[in-house]
């Protein structure tokens, strides 16, 4: 199983010192910085475009941008995100009738390609053929559109669905994870976790950022032993 990776959702971080507390997050540990990418179509809010994180990437070298994307129109925004200094671009299933060719488009432009799915998409939306074209699978485990949700229980069964399909593949899970939701999710098979409030709310943000980590790590020691 791949390792474990915690992704902060830069929506529960203060937006007047973006490139501040992805450094912050950076230093307490975190790889991958999740950017919630929202253009009040696909879902009713509105967040950040290619501009802010063209600034992100260059007041943060080696950042790994994560980029969420929850817009009506995928694959018209993928040369701008890798024009900004996106790493990976996922994409809503629901948001296209052609996820292969978005998938493509992705890897042409040098990013890893990500298919999220919502609460109300079964896991089956991703067929073999598109799962193993992407590099990383998200099941969102809240309604895409804003941040601070109650977790819902209900979709972590697709967690463990699609990785018993797909044992290589990163899986993550986004929407209100954190250290009381971690335990279903790490054993469900996640090992991307996104974590905004959990995390960016914290006293000591490294604590919780070791925490989700170690969960994750002992949910696939314990998979590997049986």
């Amino acid at each position: 199983m791949p390792r474990a990776i915690i992704s902060p959702s830069v929506l529960a971080s203060d937006f007047g010192q973006l490139t501040a507390e992805c450094k912050r997050m950076i230093k307490g540990g975190a790889e991958w910085l999740h950017m919630d990418v929202m253009d009040g179509h696909f879902v009713p809010n509105i967040t950040m475009g290619a501009p802010i994180l063209a600034c992100v990437s260059k007041g943060v070298p080696g950042i790994f941008m994560d980029c969420h994307m929850m817009v009506s129109e995928p694959d018209k925004w993928v040369d701008d995100v890798a024009d900004a200094g996106g790493s990976l671009y996922c994409f809503h299933i629901e948001a296209t009738s052609d996820p292969l060719s978005i998938i493509d488009h992705i890897h042409q432009r040098k990013m890893k390609a990500g298919v999220a799915i919502s609460p109300d998409t079964p896991s089956t939306a991703i067929t073999d053929e598109i799962g193993h074209a992407a590099d990383m699978l998200l099941v969102m485990t809240v309604y895409p559109g804003r941040g601070g949700q109650k977790f819902i229980e209900r979709c972590v069964p697709k967690v463990a669905e699609l990785r018993a399909r797909f044992p290589d593949k990163d899986i993550e899970v986004d929407g209100g994870v954190g250290p009381k939701t971690i335990d279903i999710c790490a054993e469900a098979g996640s090992n991307v976790i996104v974590a905004g409030t959990a995390i960016f709310n914290a006293p000591e943000p490294e604590k919780v950022i070791a925490l989700l980590k170690s969960t994750v790590d002992t949910a696939q020691a314990k998979a590997a032993a049986k």
